[in-house]
């Protein structure tokens, strides 16, 4: 391939990268505004949302552009198929962030509750898992991809965990369901976040050994 084309990949390479920057940030905004109630920083979050959807409609594009102009093969076309679908799932945990801002602007306005469920440690793993997921990413890392997609378990552990505390609060608090409701919904989008970053971990993964592992079907390399 000519010069010109592995700087268009450079590119899109970066175009990505840029992405998942700005992504992660959102997910930490996200992450403080479970932490601190703040409902001034969940509208900054739902109302910045434009900018990720910009940039993953202009990084498709450049792909499009690049597979019609130049049918790559091999190593080349692995790369922009994973890149397609990283830009996607990249969105996605955008749109989480922004359901996640969602819950804490209606928590936020509600009484003071008379349970609280901490999000702390699952906010946490899931950013440690699109951090280690967009490193994977830069670095080819493929061992550190695999780390990511055994850390998807822990975080469906937790929302379990949380969804039969709530589950008891409700009963034992009917008065504060809509509360309680929108709490639990916290952590059903930290899983989809969480998700979608092993799904980022798993395009890496392909990228590097052309092997497809969704659904977990692998054996971790030593």
């Amino acid at each position: 391939m000519t010069g010109h084309f592995q700087r268009e990949l450079e590119k899109i390479k970066k175009m990505i990268l840029s992405l998942g920057a700005m992504v992660e940030e959102r997910v930490r905004m996200a992450a403080q505004a479970i932490d601190t109630k703040d409902a001034e920083l969940a509208e900054k979050i739902i109302t910045s949302d434009y900018a990720i959807d910009e940039m993953e409609v202009e990084i498709e594009e450049e792909c499009l552009k690049i597979l019609a102009l130049h049918q790559p093969v091999a190593v080349d076309l692995r790369f922009l198929v994973a890149i397609i679908k990283i830009n996607n799932d990249l969105e996605r945990i955008g749109d989480q962030a922004v359901n996640i801002a969602q819950r804490v602007d209606i928590i936020a306005r509600q009484k003071s509750p008379d349970f609280i469920y901490d999000y702390s440690a699952m906010a946490e793993k899931a950013e440690t898992m699109l951090k280690m997921s967009l490193d994977s990413l830069v670095n080819l890392d493929d061992h550190l991809a695999y780390k990511v997609v055994t850390l998807d378990d822990e975080v469906d552990l937790i929302k379990q965990q949380a969804y039969d505390l709530i589950k008891e609060a409700m009963s034992r608090h009917p008065d504060q369901l809509s509360y309680l409701i929108n709490l639990f919904l916290i952590s059903r989008h930290l899983e989809r976040l969480a998700d979608h970053a092993t799904n980022i971990a798993e395009e890496v993964i392909y990228l590097i050994e052309g092997e497809i592992v969704r659904h977990h079907k692998f054996m971790n390399p030593s």
